[in-house]
């Protein structure tokens, strides 16, 4: 495509897009939102981006395979179940750590590990399919 308007607004929105889901993933960790709504905004920015440059070049910028990234995010959800296990609990009950940070506590655990899984999972699975769709042509 070889639209300056596309050009112009993507590399306006691909930036925005990010931070919003990074924010729509902390946002998760105790209301609605998390790792799958993150994961979707993520990978709806590398969309936009792969239509506006690209496939190849947003490969580049990606840096990870998307078939990786989806092992990693299975690979960090099952150590998140493995971890409460090994605290002698049921598979996936959440573990919690509290460590003090500028004098705020924390609440970091097992959760947010799942969650950071089904991240990866999210973006990796849609980048797979887009970009398979895409190189087809």
């Amino acid at each position: 495509m070889n639209s300056v308007i596309l050009k112009t607004a993507t590399r306006l929105l691909f930036p925005l897009l990010l931070i919003f889901s990074v924010f729509l993933f902390f946002r998760g960790h105790n209301e609605p939102g998390g790792g799958f709504i993150g994961g979707l905004v993520g990978a709806s920015a590398f969309v936009l981006f792969a239509i506006t440059f690209g496939t190849e070049v947003t490969r580049r910028l990606l840096r990870m395979d998307p078939r990786v990234m989806v092992g990693w995010g299975l690979f960090l959800a099952l150590v998140s179940g493995i971890m409460s296990m090994i605290a002698g609990d049921a598979f996936f009950t959440g573990q919690w750590a509290l460590p003090v940070v500028f004098g705020n506590e924390l609440h970091v655990g097992t959760p947010l590990i799942f969650d950071i899984g089904v991240y990866l999972v999210v973006v990796g699975f849609t980048l797979a399919v887009i970009f398979a769709l895409e190189e087809e042509d």
